[in-house]
């Protein structure tokens, strides 16, 4: 328990550095209702004893002036309450907010900065979890912080004001201070590992939906919609049982809480009374004694709450800060790309294996995966600058992975990726992007026009982007569009069919004018006819490109000048296609498979 407090405090203390203006606003306006509070029990007190007292039993001389200027103050005090009251609740939520948005532009920055090999071992759901409801419990707490301060400042003063009443009495009030403390560091300690449970069911509960919403179309095709539910609903059920759990203990300490100063408030009134009676004490003394002992009774909560956030703070700051200080960052150097012309490419001794997958920082138990089997190894090429060669292989032959490494979205386990001779993890940050462009196999289009699609915040002409269109054999369909760039494809591009989608991210590639093209599989929803126009546009067009292109087809390898044979992460075989097709059994048996099926089943029909 004393560690989470004083990693909570800690954190908590991290907040209040990063955004301090919004934080000490708040806290003013907090110092004000608190202080405000005890001069407010205290001008009752005086005004019960003064006014109210001498006006019901006739002791003193009670005018309308005297009424009046007791209403007066007691209302300038109040309108002081509440503007201590607005200041802190505007300047509190600024408070919170503003970290909420800190750590979440953070996270997104760091997202993005690491490498692809990192999202690889992380479930995408956790992730958006961490940025959505680990930052907001992180930050939970802050939201309560300046009134549970402002409420330790109420403390002290009332119990001064109290003191001044009636030192008995304040005694008496004030035992409920003790048991409050008591009654909180229980219910924080029952509560703690509660939450921290309840945040990590919401990580895969998360992860869990956005898995099942990434393959919609698996689900719908297969008719597993009821099995999907079925799994989410364990996830759902095992976090309404945690959050369940949670509320049973935070339901059992609320009341007992906010009974504490009520029956406080009962005791000061039963021995006030007494003394009261025997002349010991007035009635205005213990009218203040126990209108401020009632004032704490609504405040004294926020310790409550505030420590009942602390574990959240604490499990959220755990995920996110393992995130921000991840250190698989991508190195960068400085040298730039050779100028001009086509990319050579080569690669030497390159050798690839995946990521273990991650554990979570909540519950890791020090238990490691085992890691993976190499996916490439000691794959040594050689791509001469303005030729187009095909890489073929079966599947999990390691062609993506190696499509990957050649524009250096992951770096290999051993072995370099040289373009024109320079090893990629040399570069310059930005000269990859700004000289290769891969088009992978899982096309991707955003819910934007054709036109921001293509561009993606590259500033190109209308007649750059017609031109990208039609090397990619994409302006056809685009013209006959009614809004032409400007139509609106939808989410994921829902409005286009698969080969369109390809084509505009072939597009989106080629008005980068890349002197590196790597096709992984890109082209497999165009038919043969298209695909060749395009390759054939590329060669025609000047450009001066590089193709590497994963490849199936026989009409897709004949288009290339070289081919390279992968053959569980080893190249086999590389050449010119006819000649790895005469000396490479395996590679033939590859290429011609759609042929000898097709063969095969034209020879039963025959036969029938």
């Amino acid at each position: 328990m004393t560690g989470t407090f004083l990693d909570g405090v800690r954190t908590l203390a991290r907040g209040i550095r990063e955004e301090p203006r919004p934080f000490r606003t708040a806290l003013v306006g907090s110092v004000v209702y608190g202080v405000g509070n005890a001069v407010s029990g205290f001008l009752v007190g005086r005004v019960t004893t003064d006014v109210v007292v001498p006006a019901l039993d006739g002791s003193g001389t009670v005018g309308p002036r005297d009424v009046w200027l007791a209403g007066a103050t007691l209302t300038a005090v109040t309108v002081v309450l509440v503007g201590g009251v607005l200041l802190r609740r505007i300047f509190g939520g600024a408070f919170t907010f503003a970290l909420q948005a800190r750590y979440r532009r953070a996270l997104a920055r760091r997202y993005l900065d690491l490498p692809l090999a990192w999202h690889h071992a992380h479930p995408a759901g956790r992730l958006l979890a961490t940025a959505g409801s680990d930052v907001e419990a992180m930050w939970q707490a802050t939201m309560v912080l300046p009134f549970a301060l402002g409420t330790a400042i109420l403390i002290v003063f009332a119990g001064i004001a109290m003191a001044a009443a009636d030192p008995v009495l304040a005694a008496v009030g004030l035992l409920v201070v003790p048991a409050l403390v008591i009654a909180n560091v229980v219910y924080q300690r029952r509560m703690s590992p509660l939450v921290v449970a309840v945040q990590q069911l919401r990580g895969e509960v998360s992860s869990t939906a956005h898995e099942s919403f990434e393959g919609a179309l698996v689900v719908k095709t297969l008719g597993l919609a009821d099995e999907e539910v079925s799994r989410f609903r364990v996830d759902a059920e095992r976090l309404r049982d945690a959050n369940v759990a949670a509320g049973r203990t935070r339901g059992a300490f609320d009341p007992l809480i906010e009974a504490l100063p009520s029956l406080g408030t009962l005791l000061v009134l039963v021995v006030g009374t007494v003394r009261v009676a025997s002349g010991h004490t007035g009635v205005g003394d213990l009218v203040q004694v126990a209108y401020l002992l009632g004032l704490l009774a609504f405040p004294v909560r926020s310790f409550g709450w505030l420590l009942a956030d602390l574990p959240r703070t604490v499990a959220g700051d755990a995920r996110v800060q393992a995130v921000l200080r991840e250190d698989a960052t991508t190195p960068w150097g400085t040298q730039p790309v050779a100028a001009g012309g086509p990319l050579g490419v080569a690669t030497n001794g390159l050798s690839y294996r995946h990521p273990a997958p991650a554990l979570d920082p909540l519950t890791d138990d020090g238990r490691e995966h085992p890691a993976p089997q190499p996916v490439l190894s000691d794959v040594t090429l050689d791509v001469t600058a303005g030729t187009t060669v095909a890489v073929v292989g079966g599947t999990g032959a390691g062609k993506s992975t190696l499509a990957g490494l050649l524009v250096r979205l992951v770096d290999p386990s051993t072995g370099d990726v040289l373009l024109d001779g320079v090893d990629v993890r040399r570069l310059a940050e930005g000269q990859i992007a700004g000289a290769a462009s891969l088009v992978p196999q899982s096309t991707f289009v955003f819910d934007d026009t054709i036109r921001g699609n293509i561009a993606l915040g590259l500033e190109v002409s209308d007649d750059e982007v017609w031109r990208a269109l039609e090397l990619a054999q994409a302006d056809g369909f685009v013209r006959s569009l009614p809004s032409g760039l400007d139509e609106l494809v939808g989410e994921r591009g829902s409005t286009l069919s698969g080969g369109q989608r390809q084509r505009l991210a072939l597009a989106r590639a080629l008005v980068r004018h890349p002197r590196l093209l790597v096709l992984d599989d890109a082209t497999s929803a165009l038919d043969p006819a298209v695909e060749r126009a395009v390759l054939d546009g590329l060669e025609r067009s000047g450009t001066g490109t590089t193709v590497v292109v994963v490849a199936y087809r026989p009409a897709t390898i004949a288009l290339a000048d070289e081919v390279v044979h992968l053959d569980h992460g080893r190249v086999v075989d590389r050449g010119p296609a006819d000649e790895v097709a005469a000396r490479d059994e395996g590679y033939r048996d590859l290429v011609t498979a759609y042929a000898r099926a097709a063969a095969d089943r034209a020879a039963e029909e025959g036969a029938a």
